[in-house]
């Protein structure tokens, strides 16, 4: 039996390929995945729900089709660890809220059957910003994740369990979801890959609606390949999904195979850099513009003035969007009911339920968002901020008539010390700087490690943001980017994490 400690440093192409050829079994990978979840996440806390027998289950039929003979996918018996806002029938979600402590959904969301159809073992549910409104999963009713490099920081959000299972090696792949940089932000400050694809491309069908018009799913890795994996597993049109894009998925496994940005256009905007951010994340992202020149890319000076503008119309219509979507929860059909004594009105229950299961967070944005669509304020807060959403998208549009992706800092910052911003809203906010243009454009974009801030040794991420459905286009990119900084080191970033 392959040693624990081996098999946790895999990269989960690496296990497929080992389960695949009999090296490894499933049960084998998933007990040493649920050993280490075991040995560190009381520290680390990445995990809402460890689903041990379902996980060793699905171990045990992956085992059984490659004793029989069957051809395995290209992601059979890897684990996962699936953030806890897509509804799953076998475990509790509770979209990080007391809201739904204890729910158990009737149906599993479209993007957890395509995992469980291509065979991947969901080791559990992630810890994550209550219904995904945060910035550094401080924001959770099960209280903070920490960040595996320093655990008194935090891991990004509101994906920070996903993105601490990562680079604790308590999971080889996880899901996250993007509204304003929820995928992006984490992977930039934990050293490890994360990729919004599309929107549209990945369904939505089954995910815990905070922003729909902004939300989308996506992959969680440590390697660019293994992020192109995952995607490929849960890309695809979804007729359950009116959002849903009824396009072939574009090549993304095979551009992460590729990698090269030879003769490539490499943006670079100016509105991405000033104040506010750090000296050492700055001083990477010039180091990779120099790395792409010399790997072939030309570099092109861009400006995009109404990405000035992009945080402002972020923080009117997410919780616009917001409060529409969070009047489900009305204590009367699913979920947390408090007052239900027999001596309170349907409303009564429904404003005390309210009051005790959302969170200071939450109630915040449900209060905005109601503000600015009420009459009278309407035209001049949330109709103004989609004017800006058009200019931003537009901005985009013209960019990419002159280069094939652009690139930027994911974050201002590297991971700030928890509780640091807590009474900050606007401080917090501002993580998501770079991130948010791209879901207001609905383009698609990847943060990778790019490597140390030398201020505070901890990790700086490298964005790429590539046109709609030019998803493979990231891959091309990262997986180049990735390729020179591992042989410029020696070994991937995340081996440098202090262990835990």
């Amino acid at each position: 039996m392959t040693d624990i400690s081996t098999i946790i440093k895999l990269t989960a192409a690496e296990i497929a390929g080992k389960i695949a050829s009999g090296e490894l079994t499933a049960v084998e990978v998933t007990e040493a995945h649920l050993a280490r979840i075991d040995a560190v996440d009381e520290k680390v806390h990445a995990f809402l729900h460890i689903d041990r027998e379902g996980a060793l289950a699905q171990a045990r039929a992956v085992d059984a089709k490659r004793e029989a003979g069957e051809k395995l996918g290209p992601l059979a018996g890897v684990p996962l660890a699936l953030k806890d806002i897509f509804t799953t029938k076998d475990m509790p979600t509770t979209v990080g809220s007391k809201i739904l402590e204890g729910w158990v959904p009737p149906y599993d969301a479209t993007l957890t059957q395509k995992l469980r159809a291509a065979d991947v073992v969901i080791l559990g549910k992630t810890n994550m910003d209550e219904f995904a409104m945060g910035s550094s999963t401080e924001n959770s009713a099960y209280g903070p994740t920490g960040n595996p490099w320093d655990l008194t920081r935090i891991p990004g959000g509101s994906g920070g369990g996903s993105s601490a299972a990562l680079a604790s090696y308590e999971a080889p792949l996880a899901i996250g979801t993007d509204t304003g940089g929820s995928i992006r932000q984490p992977a930039a400050v934990t050293g490890t890959v994360g990729v919004k694809p599309t929107y549209g491309g990945v369904s939505r069908y089954g995910m815990v609606a905070f922003s729909s018009s902004l939300d989308q799913g996506g992959p969680c890795a440590r390697t660019v390949l293994d992020a192109a994996l995952l995607h490929e597993a849960i890309a695809g049109h979804d007729p359950l999904d009116s959002t849903s894009i009824d396009a072939p998925v574009p090549p993304v496994v095979e551009a992460a195979r590729n990698g090269s940005v030879q003769g490539m256009r490499v943006g670079v905007v100016k509105q991405f850099r000033g104040e506010g951010y750090q000296a050492g994340v700055l001083q990477r992202f010039d180091e990779s513009v120099e790395l792409l020149k010399s790997l072939g890319a030309t570099v092109v000076e861009l400006d995009c003035p109404s990405f000035d503008l992009a945080l402002s119309a972020y923080y009117l219509i997410a919780p616009s969007e917001c409060s529409s979507n969070l009047a489900r929860f009305d204590a009367m059909r699913y979920g947390l009911r408090v007052g239900d004594d027999g001596t309170k009105s349907a409303e009564e229950v429904t404003a005390l339920t309210r009051e005790a299961g959302f969170g200071d967070e939450v109630k915040r944005r449900i209060i905005l968002g109601t503000y600015a669509l009420s009459s009278g304020y309407y035209d001049a807060y949330y109709g103004s901020a989609q004017k800006v959403r058009t200019l931003i998208t537009q901005d985009f549009e013209k960019a990419f008539e002159q280069v094939d992706v652009i690139v930027s800092p994911t974050t201002p910052t590297t991971a700030f010390p928890i509780g640091e911003r807590a009474d900050d809203p606007m401080a917090m906010y501002l993580a998501d700087l770079c991130t948010i243009p791209t879901n207001l454009a609905g383009n698609s974009a990847m943060s990778l490690p790019c490597g140390l801030a030398p201020e505070d040794g901890l990790p700086v991420g490298l964005q790429i943001i590539a046109p709609a459905m030019k998803d493979d286009r990231l891959y091309k990119v990262g997986s180049a980017v990735e390729a020179a900084f591992v042989e410029k080191w020696g070994h991937p970033l995340l081996e440098e994490a202090p262990s835990l």
